[in-house]
C-alpha cells in the first residue's frame, strides 16, 4: 500500500516550500507530502491520487490564493476525500473569514502564520489532526447501499438512523438501473431494501436489525451494573465517560443515536475547548469513543419503558421485556422537539416535514426554498448549514425577533449570509401535497399566503421525554423530572426515603435515581450544562453509594 498523502496547497513558493519541509522533517517516514501551488493545480493530483487508489490523510491550504481560495479549494478537495482533515492557513487579519468558513467546509483546524517554532506551533496541530484521520473509520459508502422511494418515510428513517450512527451509505431511488438490479436479485423485496457489504440483504428493516448489521451493541453483556444510564445526549454521554473512567461498571441505553438533540447540530460554535467550533456530530462520536475507551457499554435502539425498586436495586424494563439492574440510575433522556399545529402538517412527517436537522435530507435542498421555524440556537444553526445547498433559506419566527432566544454570535452569522431571510411574527398555517409536501399557508403580519415548500424543518419548544415515568418519579406539570431541592420545597418528600438525609441535588424522589440534562425541571438547556450534569450526577452516586 502506499503511504496516505499530506497535501499542502499554497501560492507563495517560498511559503509552499517551508510547509511542505517542515510536513516531511517530522512525517516522511508514515506519509508522503505533495506540494501545490494553485487551487486547480492542488484538485488535479487529488483526482490522479483518487484514480490510483491512493489516500489522504490531510489537506492543508492557504487562505488568500488568487486563482481559487483555500475555503474553495476545501470545499472542492471534501467530494474526492471526504475523509481527509481540512486545515486552513492564514494571516491573522483573515481569522474572522476562517471562522466563517468553518460552516462551509467543516473545517477541522486554522493555523496562523508564521508557525514558528513548529515544533510550538506546528507540529502538535497536525499530530492531533493526524491521529484523529487514523481512528476515522474510513469504509467506502459504497459497501453499504440503501433503495428506496424518494418520498417515503420509512427510507427517510432508515437513512437518518445511519446518518446519525455515522455510519457511510449510498442512498439509491428505486428508480435507479443498479437499484431495479439490487431489488430483482432480493426477489422485490419490501422497500426500503438495505444491502450490507457481505451481499445480505434486509427489507424494511427495524432499527435494532440495522444497528445489529452494521456493528452496533443492541444487546448488553450483563444483568447488572453499578449505573445505568438512560440515554445518549450530552448529558448521557458525560455521565457513561466519568462513570467508566471513575470504576464504575456503566451501560448507556440509548432509543436512536448517540448525541440527542445536540448529535444533530451542525455546529457549536460556544462549547468550551472547541475554538474553531464542533458539529455535534463530532462531539457526540468523541464522547462516544471517550465513554468506550474508558469501558462503558453503549447501548443502540433499547427503548426503555418503566423503572422499579427492587430492594438495593434498580431495575429499568425495555420494551422488548428485558431487564438490566444496577445500584443507580441516571435519567438523561433529554426532550424532543415539539409538533407545529398546523392542519395537515403531521401527514407529511418524513416526506418533507421534519424535527430537527435530518442530516440525510441536507443535500437533497440542493437549489431548493426551505424553511425552517423556530428562533432559538438550533433553528440558527440549521439554517446556517441548510444557507450552503439551499437556493433560499427562510426562518419563520413566532416572535418580534431572534434577539429573545438566540445567542449573538449567530444572529450575526444569518444577518452576514446572503441567502437567508427571517421573517418575524409568522407562523405555519397548513401543509398540503400529496406523496409529500408541495405547499405551506403561512400567516405573517400582512395575512395569510401560500407558498410552494418541499422542506420545512422544525425547531420549536422542548417536551421531556418521560411519559414512562408516570408513577415511579415526581415531576412537574410540563413532565420534567424534580430533583433535590425542588422535591423538598413542593413538599414532595416520599414516605419511604430515607429520614437521616436530604435528596441530593440531582437525585429523583427515588433514591438512587438521578437526573441530568434538559430532562431536569430547571435545567439550562445547554450542552455544557447538560455534561456538567452528567459529571456531577456521577459524583453524587459515589456518594450514594458510599452511604447504602
Amino acid at each position: 500500500m502506499s503511504k496516505p498523502v499530506l497535501l499542502t496547497v499554497d501560492d507563495d513558493p517560498g511559503v509552499s516550500r517551508a510547509v511542505a519541509r517542515d510536513l516531511r522533517r517530522r512525517y516522511a517516514e508514515m506519509y508522503r507530502v505533495v506540494r501545490a501551488e494553485s487551487g486547480p493545480q492542488a484538485l488535479d493530483s487529488l483526482r490522479e491520487l483518487r484514480l490510483r487508489g491512493d489516500d489522504t490523510a490531510l489537506l492543508l491550504a492557504d487562505h488568500r490564493m488568487p486563482e481559487m481560495t483555500g475555503v474553495e479549494f476545501l470545499e472542492q478537495a471534501m467530494d474526492l476525500f471526504p475523509y481527509a482533515r481540512r486545515v486552513l492557513l492564514t494571516a491573522y487579519a483573515d481569522t474572522d473569514a476562517a471562522i466563517r468558513a468553518i460552516n462551509v467546509v467543516d473545517l477541522d483546524h486554522y493555523m496562523l502564520k508564521p508557525w514558528n517554532p513548529p515544533d510550538e506551533k506546528f507540529y502538535p496541530v497536525i499530530d492531533s489532526q493526524l491521529e484523529a484521520w487514523l481512528r476515522t473509520e474510513r469504509t467506502t459508502p459504497g459497501e453499504l447501499r440503501v433503495v428506496g422511494h424518494r418520498w417515503s418515510n420509512r427510507s427517510y428513517q432508515v437513512r437518518d438512523f445511519l446518518a446519525r450512527n455515522q455510519v457511510p451509505y449510498t442512498w439509491l431511488l428505486d428508480t435507479a438501473p443498479e437499484a431495479a438490479e439490487l431489488l430483482k436479485a432480493a426477489g422485490n423485496p419490501e422497500l426500503p431494501l438495505v444491502v450490507t457489504a457481505d451481499g445480505t440483504t434486509l427489507s424494511a428493516p427495524t432499527d435494532a436489525e440495522l444497528a445489529a448489521a452494521v456493528g452496533l451493541s443492541t444487546v448488553p453483556e450483563a444483568d447488572f451494573y453499578d449505573l445505568i444510564v438512560v440515554g445518549g445526549g450530552p448529558a448521557g454521554l458525560g455521565a457513561a465517560v466519568y462513570g467508566a473512567s471513575e470504576g464504575l461498571r456503566t451501560v448507556l441505553i440509548e432509543r436512536h443515536a448517540s448525541g440527542g438533540q445536540a448529535g444533530q447540530s451542525s455546529r457549536i460554535e460556544n462549547y468550551l475547548g472547541f475554538p474553531d467550533g464542533v458539529s455535534g456530530a463530532q462531539l457526540a462520536d468523541r464522547a462516544r469513543r471517550q465513554a468506550e475507551r474508558f469501558g462503558a457499554e453503549l447501548i443502540t435502539t433499547g427503548k426503555v419503558t418503566g423503572l422499579e425498586t427492587r430492594g438495593q436495586a434498580r431495575v429499568v424494563r425495555q420494551a422488548d421485556g428485558t431487564e438490566i439492574a444496577a445500584h443507580a440510575v441516571i435519567l438523561a433522556t433529554g426532550v424532543s422537539y415539539r409538533r407545529v399545529d398546523a392542519t395537515g402538517l403531521d401527514d407529511f412527517v418524513g416526506v418533507g416535514v421534519y424535527y430537527g436537522a435530518a442530516m440525510a435530507e441536507t443535500s437533497s435542498c440542493t437549489d431548493e426554498e426551505v424553511y425552517v421555524v423556530g428562533g432559538a440556537n438550533s433553528a440558527g444553526q440549521a439554517a446556517v448549514n441548510l444557507s450552503r445547498v439551499a437556493k433560499r433559506v427562510h426562518i419563520l419566527v413566532r416572535a418580534a425577533g431572534l434577539e429573545r432566544s438566540m445567542s449573538h454570535y449567530l444572529i450575526q452569522q444569518i444577518a452576514d449570509i446572503p441567502n437567508i431571510e427571517v421573517h418575524t411574527q409568522t407562523v405555519v398555517v397548513s401543509g398540503e401535497g400529496t406523496d409529500h409536501l408541495e405547499r405551506l399557508t403561512l400567516a405573517g403580519p400582512d395575512g395569510e399566503r401560500i407558498v410552494d415548500a418541499h422542506w420545512l424543518f422544525v425547531f420549536i419548544g422542548a417536551e421531556p421525554r418521560t411519559d414512562w415515568l408516570e408513577g415511579v418519579v415526581e415531576r412537574d406539570a410540563r413532565g420534567y423530572v424534580l430533583t433535590g431541592p425542588d422535591l423538598v420545597a413542593d413538599g414532595l418528600r416520599p414516605p419511604g426515603w430515607p429520614v437521616h438525609r436530604q435528596p441530593y441535588h440531582l437525585e429523583t424522589s427515588v433514591p438512587g435515581v438521578f437526573a441530568a440534562g434538559d430532562v431536569r425541571a430547571d435545567s439550562m438547556k445547554r450542552v455544557a450544562s447538560a455534561v456538567g450534569d452528567g459529571a456531577m450526577a456521577v459524583a453524587l452516586v459515589h456518594r450514594y453509594l458510599e452511604q447504602s
